[in-house]
């Protein structure tokens, strides 16, 4: 008599196909995607603190996703673990850090009172958030890449967006009554992030190859410090001044594209094509 399902040798090609084992898989791999897990939660954690109420531990936990999310990749290509699983767990767990959680805490600390044009504005960031990953993986798969590529980003990076989106919860934080006016005026500041997370403008990434002079090493690393210490200190403050430091600086940095490459904004017909990172010539 016929068995109705098929017999699965140990190591097979059906098995194979499976994936390994769990105790076949190194360590060093294993790594990187714990820390990616522990950025899900803490961005998840902040979504949940949010709705409690709790809203600098909700912030607190979104700022603490951002950062784990933002080592995990330069964890794993220090242990050299890097893999394709580990690159889709990392586009997820964006999507959740940059996208979900910072628009869903400040929905439940001002947005909730502008009623549905807050739920949209907060809809509208989450969206464009998914379209600037899923622009990032496209672009950064490509094997030929425009000369620009390592100095500027297209549109505002998500984590920055993150960071940007959340200006009113600082300012909240810092007293400013979260009103129905704050709440309508907070709508439309979302949906200008949401814009400038999918624009073609060119934000200077700061991965240039270019080497920092010997003297300004020192002041550098003071500078760092006391950046570190006014966090620790005077956080919502800072976080607030680094918002509209970063807003204020992005103008300049497509001013200094426009100046080495070229017109600005990118057209379609430009010479060098943000979309698709290749001159006109090579496509």
């Amino acid at each position: 008599m016929e068995t109705p399902f098929p017999s699965f040798e140990p190591n097979g090609p059906n098995d194979e196909a499976r994936g390994p084992r769990l105790r076949q898989i190194p360590l060093r791999l294993i790594v990187p995607n714990v820390i990616t897990v522990l950025a899900i939660c803490a961005g998840l954690s902040g979504i949940r603190l949010a709705f409690e109420n709790r809203f600098e531990l909700a912030v607190a936990m979104v700022l603490v996703a951002a950062f784990l999310d933002g080592i995990d990749g330069r964890v794993a290509r220090l242990m050299k673990a890097t893999s394709k699983f580990g690159a889709q767990m990392d586009s997820l767990a964006d999507i959740v850090n940059f996208g979900v959680a910072p628009a869903l805490v400040l929905y439940a600390f001002v947005l909730d009172q502008a009623r549905s044009l807050g739920w949209i504005a907060a809809l509208i960031y989450v969206i464009a958030a998914g379209l600037r990953l899923a622009r990032f993986n496209v672009m950064a798969e490509r094997e030929v890449k425009a000369s620009w590529q390592s100095e500027y980003f297209v549109g505002v990076p998500a984590p920055a967006g993150a960071m940007l989106v959340l200006l009113p919860m600082y300012l909240g934080l810092l007293g400013l009554a979260p009103d129905r006016v704050v709440a309508f005026v907070s709508s439309g500041y979302t949906v200008l992030i949401a814009f400038l997370l999918v624009s073609r403008l060119p934000v200077w990434s700061g991965k240039s190859g270019n080497r920092v002079r010997r003297d300004l090493v020192l002041p550098i690393i003071l500078f760092v410090v006391l950046y570190v210490a006014t966090l620790m200190s005077f956080t919502w403050e800072t976080m607030a001044i680094t918002a509209v430091g970063y807003l204020i600086s992005l103008p300049f940095g497509a001013r200094k594209w426009q100046k080495k490459y070229g017109d600005w904004p990118l057209h379609p017909d430009h010479p060098v094509l943000v979309e698709d990172g290749l001159p006109e010539d090579k496509k």
